[in-house]
């Protein structure tokens, strides 16, 4: 497990972010987002969820961010249908499902087997080959992309919230 972890490790300093000057991030983690290019979906779903107030607060959050890839591999209309003011809930709870209140750095990801989402809702990690997976079928494509209020891990594909009871 120390070998798998160590070989996740590497890869995951291989395709971060990170430029080789440390210095403090200025940007919050919705900026670090746009500013990257390919997460307009996501930045046009945190507008219409009312959330980008919060993920520019002071955190610090760690967002499992949803590339344009990432939600293009929905079903077709599912995205347009979400932006409508009254899938607004719906929308809530899938995004706020890829944020976790603190900040988890990939080194400490990869020792849990849960974590839960701002939304109280758990999301199972685990490893399958060299990588890092969440609920199974949601890949860690880049990780501890540093925002000024937390850390971004990009996944590669949206994780759906369990239903809720009642």
């Amino acid at each position: 497990m120390k070998s798998i972890a160590t070989t996740i490790l590497g890869l995951i300093a291989l395709t971060s972010f990170a430029t080789a000057d440390q210095k403090a991030p200025s940007k919050d983690i919705v900026d670090t987002a746009v500013a990257a290019g390919s997460f307009n979906t996501l930045a046009a779903a945190l507008k219409a969820a009312g959330l980008v107030d919060a993920l520019k607060g002071d955190g610090p959050f760690t967002v499992f961010a949803l590339t344009d890839a990432a939600f293009a591999k929905l079903p077709k209309g599912t995205v347009e249908t979400l932006l409508k003011p009254e899938n607004k809930s719906k929308l809530v709870d899938i995004l706020t499902y890829h944020v976790v209140s603190g900040s988890v750095p990939a080194k400490t990801a990869v020792t849990l087997n849960k974590a839960t989402a701002l939304n109280k809702k758990a999301i199972s990690l685990g490893i399958k080959g060299d990588s890092l997976y969440l609920n199974g079928n949601a890949k860690v494509i880049r990780a501890d992309v540093n925002a000024s209020n937390g850390v971004i891990h990009v996944l590669d594909n949206v994780i759906l919230p369990p239903a809720s009871k009642g």
